[in-house]
C-alpha cells in the first residue's frame, strides 16, 4: 500500500477520474440510445432514456451504504469494491437480451459506481475543509468536465465499430484504470484509529445527526433540484438534437462543445469562491438558471429554426454552466460541519439528492413531445424552488 501523499495536481486529478466514473457511464451511453431503442423497445424509443436515470438511481441508493462502508473500512476498500461491482454490471449490460434485463444490470452498475463517488469525496474531506475544499473540488470539477466532453464521441466510435454492447465492456476498461491508478498511488486517508461502527444504534445516531442539521438539510434539497435540471436535461438531449434540430449525426461534437464552454463554470467557480462566498455563488445562479429558462421557455416557439436551434444550445450550455457553479459549492456547505462523520454525511446528501433527482427529472425528460420547451419549463422550475430555498439558507 503507498504511504506518501500525492501531489496536489495529482490527486485532483484522481479523484476527478474517480468522479469521472459516473459522467462517462452516462455521457457514452447517449449516442447509442436511439440504436438501443430500436432493437429492443422500437415501438416506444422514449423508454430508451430509462438506460440513464436507472443507472442514476442505482448509484443514488449504493451512496446510502458506501459513505459508512467507507467510514468504517477506509475510503480504498470501498473504491475497489465499487469497482468490482460496477464492472459485474457493465458485463451483464453487455450480455442483457431485453431492456428489462438491461436496466436491471444499470442499477447494479450504478451500485457499483457509488463506491468511487463517495469515497473519493470523503478522500477530499479527509485532507482539505471549508473554502480551501470548494476550491479544490472546483478543480477536480474542470478536469471531470473533459470526461463528458469527450464521452460521446468515444461512446460514438465504439459503436461503429463493434456494435452498441461494446460500450459496455469500455466500461469496465475505465473502472480497471481508475481503480488501480488509486490502488497503486493513493493512500488511505482514514486511519484505523478514526473508524466507526456499523451497529446500527451508531449509524442511526450519525444519521440523526446529520439530518437534523439545517445547513445539510437546505443543501440536499437545493442539491436534488440543481441535479434535477442536469438529469432531465440530459435523458432528452440527444432526442432533442435529433428530432427537434436534425442534428442527430453531429450531436457528439456538439455536446462535446457544451461540455468544454460549460468547464469555464468550474474554473471561475473556483476563482471567486473564497472572495464572493458558496452560500451567495449559488444563490445567484439559480436566480440567473430561473430567468433564462423562463425567457426561453415563452419565446422558442417564435424563433425561426436556425436561430431556435442556437438558442437551445445557449441554454443547455447554461445547465451546465450553473451546475458547475453550484454542485461543488453544496457539497462543500453540506460537508463542512461534519468533518467528524465525513463518509455518512456524503452518504446521505448524495443519495437523498439524487434518488430524489431521478422522481424529478424522469417525467420532464418524458416529456419530450419534439421540443426542447418542456424541459425549459422543467428547468425554470426547479431552479425557482431552488432559489427560495438558498435564500432561506441557515449562514
Amino acid at each position: 500500500m503507498p504511504t506518501r501523499p500525492l501531489p496536489q495536481g495529482e490527486f485532483i486529478a484522481l479523484v476527478a477520474m474517480l468522479f469521472a466514473t459516473i459522467a462517462y457511464s452516462i455521457d457514452s451511453m447517449l449516442p447509442s440510445l436511439p440504436v438501443i431503442a430500436q432493437a429492443l423497445v422500437p415501438e416506444d424509443p422514449n423508454r430508451a432514456q430509462l438506460i440513464l436515470t436507472t443507472f442514476i438511481f442505482g448509484m443514488g441508493v449504493g451512496t446510502l451504504f458506501s459513505g459508512p462502508l467507507s467510514d468504517r473500512f477506509g475510503r480504498r476498500a470501498i473504491i475497489i469494491g465499487g469497482g468490482v461491482i460496477y464492472s459485474i454490471g457493465a458485463i451483464a449490460a453487455f450480455a442483457a437480451p431485453t431492456l428489462e434485463m438491461l436496466l436491471i444490470a444499470r442499477v447494479v452498475q450504478g451500485l457499483g459506481a457509488a463506491g468511487p463517488r463517495v469515497a473519493a469525496m470523503a478522500l477530499v474531506r479527509d485532507l482539505y475543509s471549508g473554502r480551501e475544499m470548494a476550491r479544490v473540488m472546483s478543480f477536480v470539477m474542470v478536469v471531470f468536465t473533459l470526461v463528458p466532453a469527450i464521452a460521446p464521441l468515444l461512446g460514438s466510435g465504439i459503436i461503429a465499430a463493434f456494435g452498441w454492447r461494446a460500450v459496455f465492456l469500455s466500461f469496465v476498461v475505465f473502472s480497471a484504470v481508475s481503480v488501480g491508478w488509486m490502488v497503486l498511488r493513493q493512500p488511505e486517508t482514514l486511519p484505523p484509529s478514526m473508524r466507526r461502527s456499523l451497529q446500527p444504534s451508531a449509524l442511526w445516531r450519525a444519521m440523526v445527526e446529520v439530518l437534523a442539521n439545517p445547513t445539510v438539510r437546505r443543501s440536499v434539497m437545493v442539491q436534488t433540484l440543481v441535479y434535477g435540471c442536469l438529469f432531465a436535461n440530459l435523458s432528452a438531449s440527444q432526442q432533442v438534437f435529433d428530432i427537434s434540430y436534425g442534428r442527430g449525426a453531429s450531436f457528439p461534437l456538439w455536446f462535446a462543445l457544451i461540455a468544454l464552454v460549460a468547464a469555464s463554470a468550474s474554473i471561475l467557480n473556483a476563482r471567486i469562491v473564497v472572495r464572493v462566498g458558496m452560500r451567495r455563488l449559488v444563490t445567484i445562479a439559480l436566480l440567473v438558471q430561473l430567468l433564462v429558462s423562463a425567457a426561453m421557455a415563452a419565446s422558442l416557439g417564435l424563433l425561426p429554426g436556425s436561430v431556435a436551434f442556437y438558442a437551445y444550445l445557449v441554454w443547455c450550455i447554461g445547465v451546465f454552466f450553473m451546475t458547475g457553479l453550484t454542485i461543488g459549492n453544496l457539497n462543500a456547505i453540506a460537508m463542512e460541519p461534519m468533518g467528524h462523520i465525513a463518509g455518512m454525511t456524503a452518504s446521505v446528501t448524495s443519495a437523498l439528492s439524487t434518488v430524489a433527482s431521478v422522481a424529478l427529472a424522469a417525467p420532464v425528460g418524458l416529456a419530450f413531445n419534439g421540443t426542447p420547451v418542456p424541459l425549459m419549463i422543467g428547468v425554470a422550475g426547479f431552479a425557482g424552488v431552488g432559489w427560495l430555498l438558498m435564500r432561506q439558507m441557515p449562514k
